[in-house]
């Protein structure tokens, strides 16, 4: 079994190493990670070859834009247009329609474009054209020009003539009037680009032996074209490039690998309570894999958007559900992780470390929401004075500091409240259960525990002994105390069931007085399949249902078990009428529970509450049920049993101690009678 649990571990650490190598920056990726407007954080970079100076990409685009804004597009002449428009006038009357002719001769002479370019010059988006005749251009000015609808327009109104007008409405003249000064948009694209290229030469030569960037120099557009310029000649002249490829990717695979190795072997020697717990495991590595690809899914789409990424939310669950210690080396793992992911590994890992501590020390338990907000804003704080010492030291000035990384940051921060929500899903999904949910189950003005109080007071008010009694116990073992607490409150509610069968809630009648033992036994042991069925329909948690039925364990109801055996002498007796279901206490906080449960119910039929007196009932109890072998499967230890006994005997003496008598004030004299 134990092979089989560490076989599981090793495959769920290979499955998130897996899944991270598989979305970590491919070997294709460049060699340096930068970017424009940060340090160069590398050596001074020099040229081993000859690199190209290209135009930035701000020299690109400001050449796009003035070459948009003078270009001159080129247009041809057709001489051949008024001819065809002339000949498709109709053959009615020739007179009228060489009339018409020469009118339309006279106008094309000052050139006729279409529609949308007479609208561009209009708005005086184009004043001038490019005219190519015989592979020669010759530029001319656009203010003459009309479009067919001008032509028909003038026409329409400058034919004063009758019969040449009514010749000119039956032409039709809308339908066959076409431009003759046509755009040649090939020749305009191909004069395009050859201006763009020209506008966008390279601007020089950066020599063998050159720097092309020195340490700690700001990098500016121009410098990052001239790295990535560099970067993609060195891969053409690279020729193991796909043996490279390769050896990157073993690394890769190495380097997660050992991370995931080394958060198991924490576990194994540091953290026992986790590496024991198959779903404790799978909760770390599926939280640290989550959120490596929430970081990477931010950066990929967000520049620098691994800033955003709130890792310490890993932090505050793993804190909130196990212990800090445990929370610090989960968010160590998960930082190196992503570092290589960040063109600035050192800063990113340093933020998240501060970050990391800052979540620690400000949010040892978590019992209220108003700790997690006060947490998130000293994290905001954490993230920004770290941001700050690190441009000091890098830059020496403040020149690097921006406000996007501080926004950055301070939305990493606030994020963290995600957390709240998280804990309640983590909670349903692994079974685990947080100090928040713990305390607000043990408030006394829960549902349930009012109707415990209403309907069985005295029920409710041993439940609350015996969480005190348990509570101040599990303190002194390093037992879960909230749990103890929570857990006790809850252990009795089966006796809501019926409640005038448990001493505690009877008033003088015992109606077990009227019942066989095994029939007053019965009723008795139900309370804890009550219980359960109580407990499922208001949705309590599975940890506070082990609380109900371990805290009997597989143990007997002995007095009906007693009595049974007293009427039944010589006869063999069923033992299982007067067993409860069991099982027995799996964890030492409900071994706690089942010994603070006994002691308090027996410590109310005690005479004499004297020291020794509650010492012996503690250890005969105690004692007994440790005989019975009703501890056995509990994580309790031998030396914790003196320990609890201990605590069980200083906070039943507090409960029980005497009192002084409140002596009798003086009878005030009579009043002396007046003489008669």
């Amino acid at each position: 079994m134990t092979k089989q649990n560490l076989f599981k571990k090793i495959l769920l650490a290979l499955a998130a190493t897996m899944v991270i190598v598989y979305f970590y920056p491919h070997p294709e990726a460049n060699r340096y990670t930068y970017q424009e407007g940060r340090p160069w954080n590398y050596a001074k970079l020099i040229a081993p070859f000859d690199i190209p100076i290209h135009p930035d990409s701000a020299t690109l685009i400001a050449a796009r834009d003035t070459l948009d804004a003078r270009f001159v597009p080129i247009f041809e002449l057709s001489q051949l247009v008024i001819d065809t428009v002339i000949s498709r006038l109709p053959d009615t009357d020739r007179n009228l329609k060489q009339r018409l002719g020469a009118e339309l001769r006279k106008i094309y002479a000052s050139g006729v474009v279409d529609m949308s370019t007479k609208e561009e010059i209009a708005s005086g988006e184009l004043r001038k054209i490019r005219l190519l005749q015989k592979n020669t251009l010759s530029e001319m000015p656009a203010t003459g020009f009309s479009s067919p609808r001008d032509v028909y327009l003038y026409l329409d109104t400058a034919i004063t003539d009758t019969a040449l007008h009514q010749y000119f409405v039956r032409a039709n003249l809308h339908s066959i009037l076409q431009p003759n000064y046509v755009r040649n948009e090939e020749e305009s694209r191909r004069h395009y680009e050859y201006d763009y290229l020209t506008l966008t030469a390279d601007r020089g030569i950066i020599l063998q032996g050159q720097a092309i960037i020195d340490k700690g120099a700001i990098i500016t557009s121009q410098d990052y074209t001239n790295l990535r310029t560099y970067e993609h000649m060195l891969t053409q002249l690279h020729t193991g490039e796909h043996k490279s490829n390769l050896l990157m990717g073993i690394g890769q695979f190495a380097y997660v690998a050992l991370l995931m190795a080394a958060m198991l072997l924490y576990f194994y020697f540091y953290a026992p309570e986790v590496y024991g717990n198959i779903r404790a495991v799978t909760f770390m590595y599926s939280l640290v894999a989550l959120f490596f690809l929430v970081a990477v899914g931010l950066n990929y789409f967000v520049a620098q958007g691994i800033y955003i990424a709130p890792l310490i939310i890993v932090t505050i669950l793993v804190l909130v559900f196990f212990d800090g210690r445990t929370a610090m080396f989960v968010t160590s793992v998960l930082t190196l992780a992503c570092a290589g992911v960040t063109p600035f590994a050192l800063e990113f890992i340093f933020l998240q470390f501060c970050a990391a501590c800052a979540a620690v020390f400000s949010l040892r338990e978590l019992s209220r929401r108003s700790q997690l907000l006060r947490a998130s804003i000293i994290i905001v704080l954490s993230y920004i004075f770290a941001y700050v010492a690190l441009e000091l030291l890098m830059n020496g000035s403040f020149e690097g500091f921006t406000w996007r990384m501080t926004a950055f940051l301070a939305v990493n921060g606030v994020l963290t409240c995600l957390a709240y929500v998280l804990m309640s899903v983590i909670e349903r999904v692994f079974g685990f259960m947080s100090i928040v949910t713990l305390v607000e189950l043990a408030d006394i003005n829960n549902p349930l525990l009012m109707r415990l109080s209403n309907e069985c007071p005295g029920t409710f008010q041993h439940a609350i002994a015996v969480s005190n009694l348990a509570s101040d116990a599990a303190a002194r073992v390093d037992a879960n105390v909230q749990l103890v607490r929570a857990g006790a409150l809850y252990h009795d509610i089966g006796k809501l069931a019926n409640p005038a069968f448990f001493t505690e809630n009877q008033h003088g009648v015992n109606p077990h007085d009227a019942l066989p033992p095994e029939r007053s036994a019965a009723i008795v042991i139900n309370h804890v399949t009550d219980g359960l069925q109580l407990a499922e329909r208001y949705g309590l948690p599975k940890v506070i249902r082990n609380f109900i039925s371990e805290h009997h364990g597989a143990g007997m109801a002995k007095y009906f078990y007693i009595n049974y055996c007293k009427k039944h002498e010589g006869e063999e007796i069923d033992k299982t009428l007067f067993t409860y279901p069991g099982p027995n206490p799996q964890t030492r906080e409900t071994s706690l529970l089942m010994m603070a449960d006994c002691v308090e119910a027996a410590s109310r039929s005690l005479k004499d509450h004297t020291r020794q007196d509650i010492a012996d009932l503690v250890n005969k109890i105690i004692d007994g049920q440790i005989a019975e072998g009703l501890h056995n499967e509990s994580t309790l230890e031998f030396r914790d049993v003196a320990k609890i006994k201990d605590a069980f005997i200083k906070r039943l003496m507090t409960i029980y101690h005497s009192r002084i008598a409140y002596p009798k004030a003086p009878a005030a004299p009579a009043p002396e009678t007046p003489a008669q």
